[in-house]
């Protein structure tokens, strides 16, 4: 049984990604801060016969990341995959932007993804094999205004997953990051509707994509008709740049 960590799964894509691993018979360690969420994922997944269990916490926590990590191996035996999912935005124009508008989704986003993937990598090295599918955005490509502290930290995730896939390929470890474009979750329901009509109409395939859209991507990179993929960004926006 695969061993499977998914961070940020207490909804959208990180629970449509943490079901979908549990569907295809993966014991897999659902990651948040909101604990009723993630009990009621882990209830679900048992629901439909899986094996799962959960974790509070802020992805920013260096020593809580280690601690989870260490704990699940301890109940898995082993660690096969890790979906970097956590992730937030706050929003605003260069000009108005704070300091901690900044920091504080810099830190979330990429440093989150830091800490999770230091922490599997020594495990993954003594097995000689695994996985770790960081969750950027089509933003970090092309850039977004207002969303510069959001754009900067998935850049970041999509440049570092390139330099961890050079670091670990060695060893049967791969690296890849998927670039998602306009996903229907509430990070995005909220947004004006003349808003969501602008980018429909940019769209080719004119929808927005679904968690689950994302989550058989996540599951096809993590399996094996994909050993061969390391080190690339895969981006899924129905056609969008």
């Amino acid at each position: 049984m695969k061993g499977v960590i998914v961070t940020g799964a207490s909804s959208g894509i990180g629970k449509a990604i943490a079901l979908r691993f549990a569907k295809e018979g993966a014991f897999v360690a659902l990651v948040a801060r909101s604990e009723d969420k993630l009990k009621e994922n882990v209830k679900e997944i048992e629901g439909l016969g899986g094996k799962a269990v959960y974790y509070t916490a802020d992805v920013r926590d260096f020593k809580r990341a280690e601690e989870i990590v260490k704990d699940f191996h301890q109940k898995a035996e082993r660690i096969d995959v890790l979906v970097n999912n956590a992730g937030a935005t706050r929003d605003k124009f260069l000009i108005q932007m704070k300091e901690e508008d900044f920091s504080e989704i810099v830190d979330i986003n990429l440093k989150g993804t830091f800490n999770f993937s230091r922490a599997v990598s020594r495990i993954m090295l003594r097995q000689k094999g695994g996985v770790i599918i960081n969750i950027s955005s089509v933003v970090g490509i092309t850039g977004n205004p207002g969303q510069a502290n959001y754009a900067a930290s998935k850049a970041g995730i999509i440049a570092f997953t390139k330099s961890l896939a050079k670091e670990l390929g060695s060893r049967n470890i791969r690296v890849v990051a998927v670039a998602p474009g306009f996903v229907e979750t509430k990070m995005t329901e909220s947004l004006p509707e003349d808003v969501k009509k602008a980018y429909l109409e940019t769209i080719a395939l004119r929808r927005f994509a679904s968690p689950d859209d994302i989550a058989g991507v996540v599951a096809f990179l993590a399996s094996d008709d994909a050993s061969y993929i390391s080190g690339q960004v895969i981006v899924v926006d129905g056609g969008m740049i």
